[in-house]
């Protein structure tokens, strides 16, 4: 028993730590960070039609639309589609800038999947490159390595990653996308403002 509460002990410290600065960030050093990468998605904004290939599913396509909530924060709805536009897959993901970690932090949902499908993001240069964990709800997790680049105004390329061994083996190219954009970029009005 008491190794075990040594064990959950060790497990609470380590997750905290994960989610500790390093050192601790001023008010203004936070405010310059956030400053600095609340852009970082902008490219996103909008509403895209894309194509797809998936080495487990095969030849895809689809709709994706995201908004910018009066918080900062980005969601976004990513929606497969058949040849009559009936939905395949639909998933919609929260995008937050964490900016004493430094980061994005994103976390997916889908219909019953709770909130278990997170994941980190940061730009490097013109790209951005995102972490997440997959299908943790079914037991059936996969971890994505995913890169937006030839990021433009009017279309972006994506390509992922795969692993479904915690990061042991990868396989490579194992999904791309190629989105265009066919509406503006737009934001979500507060949901609850004050009157």
């Amino acid at each position: 028993m008491a190794t075990l509460r040594l064990l959950i002990g060790a497990l609470l410290v380590g997750l905290l730590a994960a989610q500790t600065p390093a050192k601790k960030k001023t008010g203004k050093e936070l405010q310059a960070s956030f400053e600095a990468h609340k852009g970082d998605f902008d490219y996103l904004l909008g509403e895209w039609q894309f194509t797809s290939v998936s080495k487990e599913h095969g030849p895809g396509k689809g709709f994706w639309t995201a908004v910018r909530l009066t918080t900062g924060q980005i969601l976004d709805e990513f929606r497969v589609v058949g040849d009559n536009r009936e939905t395949w897959y639909v998933t919609s993901t929260l995008r937050s800038y964490n900016a004493g970690l430094d980061r994005w932090e994103l976390v997916g949902m889908v219909e019953g999947g709770g909130l278990q499908d997170v994941g980190t993001a940061r730009r490097v240069g013109d790209e951005v490159h995102i972490e997440q964990k997959f299908g943790v709800a079914t037991g059936n997790t996969s971890v994505l390595r995913i890169r937006y680049y030839n990021i433009q105004p009017d279309r972006f390329s994506w390509t992922a990653d795969r692993s479904t061994d915690g990061g042991k083996t990868w396989s490579k190219e194992d999904q791309k996308i190629e989105a265009h954009r066919i509406g503006p970029a737009r934001s979500l009005d507060a949901l609850a403002p004050a009157r």
